[in-house]
């Protein structure tokens, strides 16, 4: 049993902004602490046989400068590495490429993970869907990696996808998307504009609501 409340009310959302060669690029940001110590966490990150075990099967090199594919899901190239403490990677989807930065930072009682999700993404379509789009998204993978760390058993596929259509999952996806909207609103976005884009993106996550 999952507890929603808390696992929302557990992660932070913040939205900014970076200037890149090709231009100005949205930074969309999300952390949480866990009761892991930060070689515990780094290495469910990182090795390749714990990864399946809460996000997805990766294959590849995972090193700086080897490319790496989750299955059915994004690719990319490791950029940067400073273990057990921070690594940079692209992320490829969909013809578009973005990019992630990890960071690990030790605090009492445990490690805070934060990660950034850095990409250029057209006005048009943020303005409809927002940065829940990609946000949710995160949302459940930070809820899956606090389930591994705390001795879960390791995902199903087909588990997950029920539950994901079930009450408490479609009530944690729309929980989620109303926090990215909130996000959204502190960063600058006029509230009408944000609640509109967050209900098109919840609408997406919870197709069965």
């Amino acid at each position: 049993m999952i507890d929603v409340d808390h696992q929302i009310s557990s992660v932070t959302r913040t939205l900014g902004t970076r200037t890149l060669e090709a231009g100005e690029a949205r930074v969309l940001t999300i952390s949480q602490t866990y009761k892991s110590d930060q070689a515990d966490v780094w290495d469910a990150l990182t090795n390749p046989e714990r990864l399946p075990r809460w996000f997805l099967p990766v294959t590849g090199e995972l090193a700086v400068g080897g490319k790496y594919q989750l299955e059915g899901n994004a690719g990319g190239t490791v950029e940067r590495c400073d273990a057990p403490r921070s690594f940079a990677a692209t992320w490829e989807f969909g013809g578009e490429v973005s990019w992630i930065e990890v960071t690990l930072t030790e605090v009492d009682g445990g490690t805070r993970f934060a990660l950034e999700h850095v990409a250029h993404v057209k006005d048009e379509l943020w303005e409809t869907y927002g940065p829940g789009a990609t946000g949710v998204g995160w949302d459940g993978a930070v809820m899956g990696l606090g389930l591994h760390l705390g001795g879960a058993s390791p995902l199903d596929p087909a588990d997950f996808m029920a539950w994901a259509g079930s009450e408490e999952g479609l009530r944690f996806n729309k929980s989620a998307s109303d926090k990215w909207a909130e996000a959204s609103i502190a960063a600058g976005t006029p509230p009408e504009q944000a609640w509109a884009a967050a209900e098109r993106t919840t609408a997406f996550y919870t197709p069965e609501s």
